[in-house]
Protein backbone atom coordinates (compact mmCIF):
# COMPACT_ATOMS: atom_id res chain seq x y z
CA UNK A 1 0.00 0.00 0.00
CA UNK A 2 1.68 3.48 -1.11
CA UNK A 3 1.78 6.35 1.11
CA UNK A 4 -0.81 8.31 -1.29
CA UNK A 5 -3.21 5.63 -0.55
CA UNK A 6 -2.67 5.59 3.04
CA UNK A 7 -3.51 8.92 3.57
CA UNK A 8 -6.96 8.75 1.47
CA UNK A 9 -7.32 6.06 3.85
CA UNK A 10 -7.11 8.06 7.06
CA UNK A 11 -8.95 10.82 5.62
CA UNK A 12 -12.04 8.32 4.12
CA UNK A 13 -11.73 6.51 7.80
CA UNK A 14 -11.64 9.60 10.09
CA UNK A 15 -14.95 10.18 12.09
CA UNK A 16 -16.25 6.51 11.35
CA UNK A 17 -15.57 4.82 13.92
CA UNK A 18 -13.29 2.33 12.25
CA UNK A 19 -10.30 2.83 13.26
CA UNK A 20 -11.84 2.73 17.20
CA UNK A 21 -13.48 -0.08 16.70
CA UNK A 22 -10.45 -1.79 15.31
CA UNK A 23 -8.06 -0.62 18.16
CA UNK A 24 -10.86 -2.03 20.53
CA UNK A 25 -10.55 -5.18 19.01
CA UNK A 26 -6.77 -5.58 18.69
CA UNK A 27 -6.94 -4.33 22.51
CA UNK A 28 -9.03 -7.15 23.32
CA UNK A 29 -6.72 -9.48 21.27
CA UNK A 30 -3.72 -8.18 23.11
CA UNK A 31 -4.77 -8.31 26.88
CA UNK A 32 -6.56 -12.18 26.00
CA UNK A 33 -2.91 -13.41 24.97
CA UNK A 34 -1.31 -11.06 27.79
CA UNK A 35 -3.57 -11.91 30.75
CA UNK A 36 -2.42 -14.32 33.72
CA UNK A 37 -2.87 -17.55 32.84
CA UNK A 38 -2.92 -17.14 28.79
CA UNK A 39 -1.93 -19.46 26.48
CA UNK A 40 -1.52 -20.13 23.27
CA UNK A 41 -2.85 -17.66 20.29
CA UNK A 42 -4.97 -20.26 17.94
CA UNK A 43 -6.09 -18.45 14.75
CA UNK A 44 -8.14 -20.10 11.91
CA UNK A 45 -9.78 -19.54 8.57
CA UNK A 46 -12.39 -21.26 6.84
CA UNK A 47 -11.72 -23.92 4.27
CA UNK A 48 -11.72 -21.67 1.61
CA UNK A 49 -9.71 -19.08 3.02
CA UNK A 50 -6.75 -19.45 5.13
CA UNK A 51 -5.18 -16.22 7.31
CA UNK A 52 -1.48 -16.62 6.16
CA UNK A 53 -1.01 -12.83 5.90
CA UNK A 54 -2.79 -12.35 9.06
CA UNK A 55 -0.70 -15.15 10.76
CA UNK A 56 2.76 -13.80 8.97
CA UNK A 57 2.01 -10.22 10.48
CA UNK A 58 1.08 -11.09 13.85
CA UNK A 59 4.43 -13.34 14.16
CA UNK A 60 5.89 -9.75 13.26
CA UNK A 61 4.26 -8.08 16.03
CA UNK A 62 5.03 -10.38 18.39
CA UNK A 63 8.89 -10.08 17.49
CA UNK A 64 8.59 -6.26 17.77
CA UNK A 65 6.94 -5.64 20.77
CA UNK A 66 8.49 -8.50 22.58
CA UNK A 67 4.93 -9.93 23.42
CA UNK A 68 5.55 -13.87 22.02
CA UNK A 69 1.95 -15.21 22.91
CA UNK A 70 0.94 -12.84 19.97
CA UNK A 71 2.91 -15.13 17.68
CA UNK A 72 -0.15 -17.71 16.64
CA UNK A 73 -0.26 -21.42 15.44
CA UNK A 74 -2.41 -20.95 12.34
CA UNK A 75 -4.68 -24.09 12.11
CA UNK A 76 -5.62 -25.76 8.81
CA UNK A 77 -9.00 -27.57 7.41
CA UNK A 78 -6.67 -29.70 5.54
CA UNK A 79 -2.67 -29.32 6.07
CA UNK A 80 -0.86 -32.02 3.24
CA UNK A 81 1.24 -34.89 5.10
CA UNK A 82 4.50 -32.98 3.57
CA UNK A 83 3.07 -29.77 5.41
CA UNK A 84 6.33 -28.32 7.59
CA UNK A 85 5.47 -28.37 11.31
CA UNK A 86 4.41 -24.92 11.82
CA UNK A 87 2.00 -25.46 8.82
CA UNK A 88 0.89 -28.89 9.87
CA UNK A 89 -1.81 -28.34 12.41
CA UNK A 90 -5.49 -29.12 12.21
CA UNK A 91 -8.71 -28.16 13.51
CA UNK A 92 -8.03 -31.05 16.10
CA UNK A 93 -6.26 -28.40 18.38
CA UNK A 94 -9.26 -26.57 18.77
CA UNK A 95 -11.25 -29.54 20.80
CA UNK A 96 -8.24 -29.83 22.43
CA UNK A 97 -7.94 -25.94 23.25
CA UNK A 98 -8.92 -25.24 26.94
CA UNK A 99 -8.67 -22.62 29.05
CA UNK A 100 -6.03 -19.59 28.78
CA UNK A 101 -6.42 -20.01 24.70
CA UNK A 102 -7.05 -17.67 22.78
CA UNK A 103 -9.38 -18.65 19.32
CA UNK A 104 -8.89 -16.21 16.34
CA UNK A 105 -11.41 -16.94 13.57
CA UNK A 106 -10.72 -14.91 10.04
CA UNK A 107 -13.86 -15.31 8.18
CA UNK A 108 -14.79 -13.33 5.10
CA UNK A 109 -17.58 -15.80 4.00
CA UNK A 110 -19.61 -18.08 5.81
CA UNK A 111 -18.25 -20.40 8.38
CA UNK A 112 -19.16 -24.68 8.40
CA UNK A 113 -20.52 -25.98 10.65
CA UNK A 114 -17.69 -28.64 11.46
CA UNK A 115 -15.54 -25.72 12.03
CA UNK A 116 -18.76 -23.86 14.43
CA UNK A 117 -18.54 -26.65 15.78
CA UNK A 118 -14.93 -27.13 17.31
CA UNK A 119 -14.99 -23.47 18.43
CA UNK A 120 -17.88 -24.32 20.33
CA UNK A 121 -16.12 -27.28 21.59
CA UNK A 122 -13.35 -24.45 22.36
CA UNK A 123 -15.43 -22.18 24.20
CA UNK A 124 -16.85 -24.62 26.25
CA UNK A 125 -13.70 -25.61 27.55
CA UNK A 126 -12.55 -21.90 28.75
CA UNK A 127 -10.84 -20.08 24.97
CA UNK A 128 -11.87 -17.09 24.47
CA UNK A 129 -13.28 -16.79 21.12
CA UNK A 130 -12.17 -13.23 19.15
CA UNK A 131 -13.97 -13.35 15.28
CA UNK A 132 -13.03 -11.33 12.46
CA UNK A 133 -15.32 -11.39 9.74
CA UNK A 134 -17.28 -10.12 6.96
CA UNK A 135 -20.65 -10.19 7.08
CA UNK A 136 -22.47 -7.26 8.46
CA UNK A 137 -22.00 -3.67 9.46
CA UNK A 138 -18.74 -2.12 10.48
CA UNK A 139 -18.80 -2.43 14.22
CA UNK A 140 -17.53 -4.90 17.11
CA UNK A 141 -20.03 -6.74 19.65
CA UNK A 142 -18.00 -6.32 23.04
CA UNK A 143 -20.53 -7.28 26.22
CA UNK A 144 -19.18 -11.28 26.07
CA UNK A 145 -22.53 -12.13 26.39
CA UNK A 146 -24.03 -13.14 22.79
CA UNK A 147 -26.34 -15.49 21.92
CA UNK A 148 -26.70 -19.36 23.45
CA UNK A 149 -23.18 -20.82 22.81
CA UNK A 150 -24.44 -24.40 23.05
CA UNK A 151 -25.92 -23.30 19.78
CA UNK A 152 -22.48 -23.67 17.01
CA UNK A 153 -24.91 -21.84 13.86
CA UNK A 154 -23.66 -18.60 14.66
CA UNK A 155 -20.01 -17.59 14.85
CA UNK A 156 -21.72 -14.24 16.07
CA UNK A 157 -23.55 -16.27 19.11
CA UNK A 158 -19.98 -18.04 19.98
CA UNK A 159 -17.79 -15.16 19.74
CA UNK A 160 -16.39 -13.17 22.87
CA UNK A 161 -15.92 -10.40 20.65
CA UNK A 162 -16.41 -9.64 17.41
CA UNK A 163 -15.17 -6.81 14.57
CA UNK A 164 -16.97 -6.84 10.73
CA UNK A 165 -15.95 -5.81 8.31
CA UNK A 166 -19.02 -5.39 6.00
CA UNK A 167 -17.47 -6.45 3.12
CA UNK A 168 -15.43 -9.81 2.17
CA UNK A 169 -13.63 -8.01 -0.80
CA UNK A 170 -10.38 -8.63 -1.00
CA UNK A 171 -8.44 -5.32 -0.20
CA UNK A 172 -11.17 -4.24 2.52
CA UNK A 173 -10.40 -7.31 4.62
CA UNK A 174 -6.67 -7.68 4.01
CA UNK A 175 -6.55 -4.29 5.36
CA UNK A 176 -8.52 -4.88 8.07
CA UNK A 177 -6.14 -7.74 9.09
CA UNK A 178 -3.53 -5.45 9.04
CA UNK A 179 -4.45 -3.02 11.05
CA UNK A 180 -5.73 -5.53 13.55
CA UNK A 181 -2.03 -7.25 13.76
CA UNK A 182 -0.78 -3.57 14.03
CA UNK A 183 -2.49 -2.65 16.25
CA UNK A 184 -2.18 -5.04 18.71
CA UNK A 185 1.75 -5.13 18.69
CA UNK A 186 1.13 -1.25 20.39
CA UNK A 187 0.70 -1.30 23.94
CA UNK A 188 -2.61 0.35 25.48
CA UNK A 189 -1.50 4.12 25.95
CA UNK A 190 -2.75 7.70 26.57
CA UNK A 191 -3.07 8.62 22.96
CA UNK A 192 -6.77 7.98 20.94
CA UNK A 193 -7.06 5.03 19.59
CA UNK A 194 -8.07 6.83 16.02
CA UNK A 195 -4.63 8.37 16.29
CA UNK A 196 -2.93 5.54 17.23
CA UNK A 197 -4.46 3.83 14.38
CA UNK A 198 -4.11 6.49 11.69
CA UNK A 199 -0.27 6.13 12.67
CA UNK A 200 -0.50 1.85 12.03
CA UNK A 201 -2.04 2.46 8.47
CA UNK A 202 0.95 4.54 7.63
CA UNK A 203 2.98 2.02 8.78
CA UNK A 204 1.56 -0.43 6.06
CA UNK A 205 3.39 1.94 3.26
CA UNK A 206 6.79 0.95 4.50
CA UNK A 207 6.49 -2.00 6.80
CA UNK A 208 8.64 -5.03 5.57
CA UNK A 209 7.84 -8.59 5.83
CA UNK A 210 10.05 -10.55 8.75
CA UNK A 211 7.95 -13.83 8.66
CA UNK A 212 8.56 -17.36 7.56
CA UNK A 213 5.25 -17.82 6.33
Amino acid sequence: MDAVRVSALRERLAGTGWLEAVGGFAGSLRRSVERRGAGELLLVGTEAYEPWHLAAHLEDEAAWSAVPRLAPTLLRHRPPATAPTHLAHDLRRLTEAGRGATVLVVAPAAVGAPLLERVQDARRHGATVLALDGAGPVAPSTDGDLADPTDPADLAGLAHERLTVGTAAEEPFDLAQHLVSAAAGQPVGRRSALGRLAELAGRLASAPSLSRW
